[in-house]
Order: structure tokens, then C-alpha cells, then sequence
């Protein structure tokens, strides 16, 4: 039988755990394309939590300003932070395959700013997405 919250425990847990290496590679100025790019996926994570949270089965897509669109819906804090998704987007393909850029390479073209704006990104998505489940009784506590 599929349990909403615990489903959203699960996906938060590893949106966690994700953030927690991403500000490890921040504060080590190390791998800043692959840094801004486990962002990206921390975030997409906690929102797929938050979906997974209202009863979601399934969570399709990569897309974190189309979560935010979907649960800004229902819930008005999530609008808030559109602008963060928008630019963690832009890691899921960029930081990660050469042909994405018009030259160089992602380890090449990526600078500790550009981390350093994606943790910000990240930990605001977190930010709300830690009240919604703990509105919910799906939140666990940080990592």
C-alpha cells in the first residue's frame, strides 16, 4: 500500500543528504560544475517530497519552476521562490555535458560564485520546503 508521507520522508532524506555535500564542495571551493549541478537535483528532490506529501504516485519531469507551479496552487509560500528554481534549472544540463556550452567544458566554466548562488537557491527551496512537510508530519530531521 503507497504512504504518502513515507514516500516523502524518502525523497527528502536524500534531498538532504544531497545538500549536505553541496555545501561541503562550496565550503572546500572544489568541483563547482558538479556542486552546481547536485543543487539542482537536491532541490528537485525536496519538491518531489513535497508532491509525493499531497499523495502524488508518481512525480514525472526535472523541471523545478513547473513543482513550484504545480504546488503554488495549493500553496501560496512555494511562489516565492520561483526565481531560486528558475536559476537551479539551468544546472541540469549545463553544468554537466560540454555540448551544452559554446565552449569549454562545465569544470572549465563554472566558478565558486556560481556554487556559492546555487547553495543560496538550494537552501531557500529548502526553506519552504521544510515548513511544508513539517506542516505534514513528513519532515525528518536534517542530515
Amino acid at each position: 500500500m503507497f504512504d504518502p508521507a513515507a514516500e516523502a520522508r524518502r525523497w527528502w532524506t536524500q534531498a538532504l543528504d544531497d545538500r549536505v555535500f553541496v555545501h561541503y564542495l562550496a565550503r572546500e571551493r572544489c568541483f563547482f560544475d558538479k556542486g552546481c549541478f547536485i543543487a539542482q537535483q537536491a532541490g528537485e528532490k525536496a519538491l518531489r517530497a513535497c508532491l509525493y506529501a499531497e499523495g502524488r504516485r508518481e512525480v514525472l519531469g526535472h523541471a523545478l519552476v513547473e513543482f513550484v507551479r504545480d504546488l503554488s496552487q495549493r500553496e501560496s509560500a512555494f511562489a516565492a521562490i520561483t526565481n531560486h528554481t528558475a536559476r537551479l534549472d539551468r544546472y541540469y544540463i549545463l553544468a554537466r555535458y560540454p555540448n551544452g556550452l559554446p565552449g569549454g567544458t562545465p569544470f572549465e566554466t563554472y566558478t565558486a560564485q556560481d556554487l556559492s548562488a546555487a547553495v543560496e537557491d538550494m537552501d531557500a527551496v529548502f526553506a519552504v520546503v521544510e515548513r511544508f512537510l513539517g506542516a505534514r508530519g513528513c519532515q525528518r530531521k536534517s542530515v
